[in-house]
């Protein structure tokens, strides 16, 4: 019934944001002379805060039609390579014949769309074949195709990796750093010849014991029938997916704004007066966050439910019991694929430690083949996004990928850092 009461809440809502729009649109009309007073700009400039905050908002396209390489623009085409019914595999295909790493970016499923990682995708482009996983809203997600859980997605990240053959690098932000280490684990455990060359793990809960935050106290909190009964719910119609289990994507965003209401309400603030004042700049940057932010998918309650259990309750990953499909997951098997473990100072939702926590698994592992970053002044979003990621965490990745790529060998030309 959480859902149906979602729907019918936004549906109510619906006539007052179409009278926002229209109050908006005729008070800050050019014709109204409303529209060159302070208070008809506050009335103008409240009215849209209201829609864009009850606003539902679909996925954003990821814009990233062009690079800059070796200092010349290259434009930029997005092909799925593989499409499945929880997630499509894209590759921003770049109009030059210059051979750059392959680099398979795993973007989480745990609430908002891998456009969220477009700062990520835009910073490597310039020096590498970027491939994504774009995992798909699960409303729309046919009641008829299987059950997708933590498995399937480890399954996922395999095949991909077999797709995208031999040297080839992965980086994993947030959540995804543990399937991606349990799937690279299984297949060294396999001697696979298309484990890849690296692995960047950004952010990820791999051991939840070190330094846990908030996110991970309210895992530890309850059973995990408490979460099954209190934030798994039904699709309704008339979506595709109706009669199926999920964690919606409106409960995973109410719980990130919970989070840092505080910091929220002081943007909105700030948004609101930056409309006010014909502050056009300003209020674009915030309007972009929001739309971005705003928008939400909801998750396969099989995936949600067993990677709360495994990866926050458990702890079956650093313990050494998980289990993928009938494989033991084991990181002392990783020989070859060198590991950077990236990692925020402010980071409140994977604390200090529980990344790093990778290279203490992977025991048979060279030191050399290690490496260990601790950004400063940065907290979970700036791991991939934002300035510091452009001028220092980007540039460091790049240089980890390509002096460990089997065939550049660290030989490559200096990589391009994208200024601020």
């Amino acid at each position: 019934m959480l859902y149906h009461m979602y729907e019918a809440t936004r549906m109510a809502i619906m006539p007052w944001r179409l009278g926002a729009q229209a109050v908006r649109n005729s008070v800050m009309a050019p014709w109204s002379p409303l529209s060159y007073t302070p208070f008809g700009r506050q009335i103008g400039s409240a009215a849209e805060l209201f829609e864009r905050v009850t606003r539902r908002y679909g996925k954003p396209d990821w814009g990233l039609e062009k690079t800059v390489i070796n200092g010349k623009e290259v434009a930029v085409e997005e092909e799925i390579v593989i499409h499945r019914a929880y997630c499509n595999l894209v590759n921003f295909k770049r109009d030059t014949k210059r051979k750059d790493p392959k680099l398979l970016v795993v973007a989480p499923l745990s609430g908002h769309y891998a456009t969220l990682l477009r700062g990520t995708v835009e910073a490597m482009l310039p020096d590498h074949d970027v491939y994504v996983t774009d995992w798909n809203d699960c409303r729309y997600v046919p009641i008829t195709s299987d059950r997708f859980n933590l498995n399937d997605y480890i399954d996922y990240i395999i095949d991909f990796l077999h797709f995208l053959g031999p040297n080839t690098h992965v980086i994993a932000v947030c959540q995804p750093s543990v399937p991606v280490l349990a799937a690279v684990s299984v297949m060294s455990g396999w001697g696979d010849i298309c484990v890849p060359a690296s692995m960047t793990l950004m952010g990820g809960p791999i051991d939840t014991r070190r330094n846990p935050t908030a996110v991970n106290k309210l895992a530890k909190e309850h059973a995990i029938e408490w979460f099954e009964r209190h934030v798994v719910t039904i699709v309704p119609p008339p979506y595709p997916g109706m009669g199926r289990r999920v964690y919606p994507g409106f409960i995973q965003l109410t719980n990130f704004i919970s989070m840092n209401l505080d910091r929220h309400m002081i943007s909105l603030n700030e948004l609101f007066d930056h409309l006010v004042q014909g502050d056009d700049e300003e209020a674009d940057k915030r309007k972009a966050f929001y739309e971005e932010y705003l928008a939400v998918m909801d998750l396969p309650a099989e995936f949600y439910l067993q990677t709360v259990e495994t990866v926050f309750q458990k702890h079956s990953l650093p313990k050494g019991e998980m289990i993928a499909r009938w494989h033991p997951v084991r990181p002392e098997a990783i020989t070859k694929t060198a590991i950077c473990c990236v990692e925020g100072e402010l980071d409140d939702i994977s604390g200090v430690g529980q990344t790093q926590a990778a290279l203490d698994l992977a025991t048979n592992l060279p030191d050399s083949m290690k490496h260990y970053h601790l950004q400063k002044n940065v907290g979970h979003y700036g791991i991939f996004n934002g300035g510091r990621w452009r001028r220092e965490i980007a540039p460091m990745v790049k240089e980890f990928i390509r002096a460990h790529d089997h065939e550049l060998g660290g030989k490559a030309p200096k990589v391009h850092a994208i200024a601020s």
